[in-house]
């Protein structure tokens, strides 16, 4: 969306002390995890963008918080695979042998958001090792999010996504749906379906400074029905754990992650 649309869309403009009491009458208080998945455009206009939101989201969690958000950075991948766009197959060969190694503090994330991108850049901001599904945090629980993420299997167990389900983390879903929510993916490891399948992909890194083209294995996600998902889980017993609100003119969801990742591994053991 154009910011001259978002202007004329907005009555007044959100600014760091309304974004904190909008996210505080949302469910987020001091000392929680949050993985946060967002867009600034569906907020209106916002008074200093995505910095404002960064620094409100920080200043309601406080410095027991832990701030977590997506840097995927999908376009270090098998070009073969690629649809967005799709590149000629003449081009595979140079890309697997010239695309530059991933690099925490240079690889911009995709198709992220500006929010994401801009705290992936800020000053203490700590960033796990996969090369296309990292994820990046700050506050006391950062390093044991982001730490020892594996290379194979990305959002499985050995993910910034299971370790925020062992710290009994939220979502929060700031103008986005549950297509962008991306601990159903860790769901999708997690069940049995018959559906399910194992994928090659591969991606340039970095290894004892040598850059190399590794492959390694995944489970295919797919996350065509995740809204469906997110309707069944907000009608279902566990509604009552949802919080609904509005960030700015954003609709938003908070939620406990624990519970959208079990009640995803019974809809897709039930559904897929």
């Amino acid at each position: 969306m154009s910011e001259s649309k978002v202007v004329e869309k907005t009555k007044m403009p959100a600014t760091v002390e309304s974004l904190q009491t909008d996210l505080r009458a949302l469910g987020v208080r001091p000392g929680m995890v949050v993985l946060v998945h967002s867009s600034l455009s569906a907020m209106g206009w916002v008074c200093g963008g995505a910095v404002a939101v960064v620094i409100a989201l920080q200043k309601v969690l406080g410095s027991t918080g832990t701030l977590v958000m997506p840097a995927h950075s999908t376009g270090l991948s098998e070009p073969s695979k690629w649809k967005s766009p799709p590149v000629p197959e003449s081009w595979w060969p140079v890309i697997r042998e010239n695309m530059p190694a991933y690099d925490p503090d240079l690889t911009p994330t995709r198709a992220m958001g500006i929010i994401a991108e801009t705290f992936r850049r800020q000053r203490g901001v700590l960033r796990s090792s996969h090369p296309q599904v990292s994820f990046c945090a700050c506050g006391p629980q950062a390093s044991y999010v982001v730490n020892n993420h594996s290379l194979p299997c990305g959002m499985g167990e050995h993910s910034p996504l299971a370790r925020i389900y062992d710290l009994h983390g939220s979502v929060l879903l700031l103008g986005v749906g549950h297509k962008n929510n991306t601990s159903m993916h860790l769901a999708e490891y997690r069940a049995n379906f018959s559906t399910k399948r194992i994928v090659q992909d591969s991606a340039p890194i970095s290894a004892s400074g040598l850059r190399t083209w590794t492959t390694f294995e995944e489970v295919e996600p797919d996350s065509s029905d995740f809204d469906r998902i997110g309707e069944d889980f907000l009608r279902s017993s566990a509604e009552k754990v949802v919080r609904q609100g509005k960030v700015g003119l954003a609709s938003c969801e908070l939620m406990p992650q624990r519970d959208v990742v079990d009640f995803t591994v019974g809809w897709l053991e039930e559904n897929r």
